[in-house]
């Protein structure tokens, strides 16, 4: 039997750019609320809401000052069960996101933790004694420089494996995890339907002294002992039969398969790696070759046992109609096709389903992720500030983080007011309002897919087998169940030549959808593919 997120398509919020209410250029829950029939027409099932608690916003919400309160930029807990409730009752869940790696350094226990080694909260995060030129270690954190920051008061560093401001959290300490539980049920019992855990196979460390050889974030990625840790959240979340989706950096598609099967820790888990990068830098894309071969191994390694998470954008990657696509509404299309047809539950981010891209930045100051800035800022040490910014913007999580374009007024209808960040300059043709009206448009082709995905029992519990698995351009898989059905897609700008396996072409298939009016109605051993041609068959 199947769970309801199995046959469920997700949509991700990131509510700064999604859509402002009051005018004061940042997106607010009330803004969300308005949106949902937009949502409920996309044919979703779940939204997943990037963090919305208290923050004083290093990174974005990601340093959280107050588990259990609303950012007043985005409301308050009042609108936040408002919310809720009005997706509730238009038959749609609601996740939000988990962040107990770490907090802001703005959080009560860790201002209380800084008074001194004998504070009570002291231990609620890991410090260590410690000189400024001799720090404990020399681990790297994931955002540059040292996972350490010295404190001259203690004469002691306290750890971090993000941002200086975000201090991790000793989850060794049992009152540290019995707080952390505690909030977590506070969110359920509210009635949210599941959560989506940030950062979590960061939660342990080695000891100190662990010496890194070749990844250098070995010492606090799904490290020995995590599992107690996993046991007791799994414990919680099946006591309200929630649905969970993990941020595991670190666990192999092997591993993948214990933490997502049916005694798994979580429901699934977003793998990190088909991000395979070729090009000089400062203008990287995918190499679909190496981006294929991560999706086949995951989809191949968690087989009929475990469940992925699928995604290709989100809020801390680049538009996949830039990298991997070609801007046009047909690379939007192909993308689509292609991903949204694998076994697991896909993830669709706010403005993916338009084929919005990225950013043409000119400017460092239009840019807002500390990461990128401090990229810059070591950039300028030896090249010129426009090769710097040409490197520091290409890959930056600035490009998904541009409000959501929803039609052709002033700021493309996001915000009366000035926008937190610049909206693309594209929206003239690429928003809601202009491709709600095209039946050809990128919006209504994800409509389609959604549709189709739903009706058929053999997308969700259908096998999957790769075909032309060396092919630099072709992807083209099978799902077998009660039925059959044939996806292939051309994801490159070359007029493509595709044999098909004498087993398949010898079959009778019959297009189901495809992106262009010219795809072939059945299949034949040679075919044609002009550039991001997608084309679906079921077998008669």
């Amino acid at each position: 039997m199947t769970s309801w997120w199995q046959n469920a398509v997700g949509y991700q919020i990131y509510p700064r750019s999604f859509f402002d209410s009051n005018g004061d250029g940042i997106g607010d829950i009330k803004g969300i609320i308005e949106k949902l029939p937009y949502l409920k027409e996309l044919g979703v099932d779940f939204i997943w809401l990037n963090p919305m608690y208290k923050s004083p916003n290093v990174d974005n919400g990601y340093d959280i000052s107050d588990y259990q309160d609303i950012s007043a930029e985005f409301g308050n807990m009042a609108d936040f069960k408002t919310l809720l409730q009005a997706t509730h009752q238009i038959g749609l869940k609601l996740i939000l996101d988990l962040v107990v790696n770490h907090t802001s350094d703005q959080h009560p226990w860790f201002v209380e933790s800084k008074k001194g080694k004998d504070n009570p909260y002291r231990n609620y995060y890991h410090w260590q004694d410690a000189t400024e030129t001799k720090l404990p270690n020399n681990w790297q954190s994931f955002f540059g420089g040292s996972t350490w920051t010295f404190d001259e008061k203690s004469s002691q560093a306290y750890f971090h494996v993000f941002a200086p401001e975000q201090p991790d959290l000793n989850w060794k300490n049992e009152a540290v995890r019995n707080e952390i539980y505690q909030m977590i049920r506070f969110w359920l019992d509210m009635g949210i339907d599941g959560f989506r855990l940030d950062a979590i196979s960061h939660i342990q460390k080695e000891p100190w002294d662990f010496q890194i050889k070749t990844n250098p974030w070995a010492p606090f990625m799904n490290v020995a002992g995590i599992d107690d840790y996993m046991k007791d959240l799994q414990q919680i979340f099946n006591e309200y039969d929630v649905m969970t989706v993990g941020e595991a950096s670190g666990v192999s598609s092997k591993k993948a398969v214990n933490w997502t099967d049916k005694d798994g820790y979580l429901d699934m888990i977003f793998e990190l790696e088909h991000n395979v990068r070729m090009g000089k830098p400062g203008e990287e894309r995918i190499n679909l070759l190496g981006f294929k071969k991560v999706i086949a191994r995951w989809q191949k390694d968690l087989g009929p046992k475990g469940w992925n998470a699928l995604y290709i954008e989100n809020h801390d990657n680049p538009r996949f109609n830039s990298i991997l696509g070609n801007e046009t509404s047909k690379s939007a299309k192909a993308l689509a096709l292609m991903c949204l047809f694998l076994r697991g539950t896909p993830f669709i981010y706010q403005g993916q389903e338009l084929g919005m891209t990225n950013y043409p930045f000119k400017a460092i100051s239009e840019i807002n992720a500390k990461d990128t800035l401090s990229y810059y800022k070591r950039l300028l040490a030896e090249k010129s500030e426009d090769e710097a910014l040409k490197l520091a913007t290409a890959w930056t999580r600035d490009h998904a983080r541009t409000p959501m374009q929803w039609d052709t007024k002033k700021n493309s209808g996001f915000t009366t007011g000035r926008p937190w960040i610049k909206v693309n300059p594209n929206y003239e043709k690429i928003n809601v309002a202009t491709e709600d009206k095209d039946p050809e448009s990128v919006l209504n082709f994800y409509r389609q897919l959604i549709a189709l995905r739903k009706k058929e029992q053999t997308f969700i519990t259908g096998t999957f087998s790769l075909l032309a698995a060396k092919d630099p351009d072709i992807f083209a898989y099978i799902r077998t169940g009660k039925k059959q059905f044939l996806i292939v897609t051309n994801i490159s700008q070359k007029v493509r030549k595709f044999t098909l396996p004498k087993k398949v072409w010898q079959k009778n298939w019959q297009l189901v959808i495809a992106n262009d009016q010219n795809a072939p109605q059945t299949v034949s051993q040679n075919m044609q593919l002009n550039p991001y041609d997608a084309w679906l068959f079921e077998q008669n």
